[in-house]
């Protein structure tokens, strides 16, 4: 039997310092105008609080290849800069002087080397005067991930976009009825499932992929069927886009961008009965990375429980964006309470703090949770799976 750490396979709420790796493959010739990009982009990135350090490193086999490696105290630090407009604003000359670039996120889980944590008692008395001087103080604020976590193998994602008030029903019948693009990608990439909802006017299309979660999106975006779909949707955009442009597409997609910062699951098969839902939770500006804590705990709690007919969950913020994906078995309002992720003492007055209650008013009594609950749930559109491998 899995212990309930072994079955979140993706959390940014662990509390350990995160490592982020930054590979680009600059054009010929453009190191100069890199390096000065860059010595403008590390000035604003020192001053964004959860920044603790990066290193710029250039390849000794291929000089067009480098490398940015940079430390966050912790996940929710670095998501709340890099999911930023001014993170948006700030990167846009590296396209000029970057063929590609990828991006990669740890978290921290041993060291070696660097002795005991600043700012932790060692055998002999309290911490010297050094580690607790204020150019050590941020790293204390970061600690170590506690244990490995075992995943599932599958890498989760989600795009959303606003469409024109008017044209949900038209690009509704759009993304219901593009043909799949092929599911394997390469020998060990493959995507897995799509699920696609709507809420008013705004799209979530969340996919999972075994292995190389780039090299999925990268094969996606060059199928036939999806560029046609993306091609039919762009009169109904509240964003414009030009998908010919790279630097238009690029921007979009960057914006689009819903990362998933939580999942868990259950653990064993699937049962029959078992549908996916969505959820939508508008967030009071600045309170999305709060609001999608609260619902992570919640579904931590609600997996570990034999009784809950909650199989897994994965919480998706950007901003004061936050969107629940519920794999359940089933009514939806059978537990109104555990499928908005409130079940327990105070736990609505908490999330009726983290609310935008101008857009949607906040739930307080169990006919209100009901209320909110239907308010909250999403249309789905689609919800397609890979034919099983042989």
């Amino acid at each position: 039997m899995t212990t309930l750490s072994e079955r979140i396979s993706q959390s940014a709420f662990d509390g350990s310092r995160l490592r982020v790796v930054l590979l680009l493959d600059l054009y010929d010739g453009a190191q100069n105008q890199f390096l000065e990009v860059y010595e403008h982009l590390q000035e604003q990135v020192s001053s964004v609080p959860g920044h603790i350090s990066d290193e710029l490193c250039q390849s000794i086999e291929n000089p067009s290849q480098w490398l940015i490696t940079s430390e966050w105290e912790s996940a929710p630090r670095f998501l709340a800069w890099v999911n930023s407009e001014e993170h948006v604003a700030s990167v846009q000359p590296l396209h000029g002087c970057v063929r590609d670039t990828r991006s990669l996120r740890f978290s921290v889980l041993r060291e070696v080397g660097k002795g005991p944590a600043p700012g932790s008692p060692s055998p002999a008395g309290p911490p010297s005067a050094a580690a607790s001087s204020p150019d050590t103080a941020d790293r204390a604020l970061g600690s170590l991930q506690v244990a490995p976590r075992r995943g599932d193998g599958v890498v989760r994602h989600a795009l959303t976009f606003t469409v024109k008030p008017g044209s949900e029903t038209v690009v509704a019948e759009l993304l219901a009825g593009y043909t799949s693009p092929q599911a394997q990608v390469d020998e060990s990439t493959r995507l897995r499932r799509t699920s696609l909802f709507m809420h008013g006017n705004r799209v979530v299309r969340a996919v999972e992929v075994e292995g190389d979660l780039l090299a999925a999106l990268r094969h996606v975006s060059q199928q036939p069927e999806v560029r046609a779909l993306e091609e039919a949707i762009n009169p109904y955009l509240e964003q414009d886009r030009d998908l010919s442009d790279p630097g238009s597409a690029r921007m979009f997609f960057t914006r689009a961008a819903l990362p998933a910062v939580h999942h868990v699951a259950a653990g064993g098969r699937e049962s029959a009965d078992v549908r996916r839902h969505a959820l939508f939770y508008p967030a009071k500006d600045g309170c999305g990375m709060a609001l999608a804590r609260l619902l992570a705990g919640q579904d931590e709690a609600a997996v570990d429980d034999p009784t809950s007919p909650i199989e897994g969950s994965t919480v998706f913020q950007r901003d004061d964006i936050v969107v629940r994906l519920l794999d359940l078995r089933g009514p939806l309002d059978a537990r109104p309470a555990l499928a908005l992720g409130v079940e327990g003492g105070h736990k609505a007055a908490v999330l009726a703090r983290l609310l935008d209650s101008a857009k949607d008013g906040v739930p307080t009594t169990d006919q209100e949770i009901s209320r909110f609950l239907a308010r909250s749930e999403m249309r789905l559109i689609t919800d397609r799976r890979a034919p099983a491998q042989a």
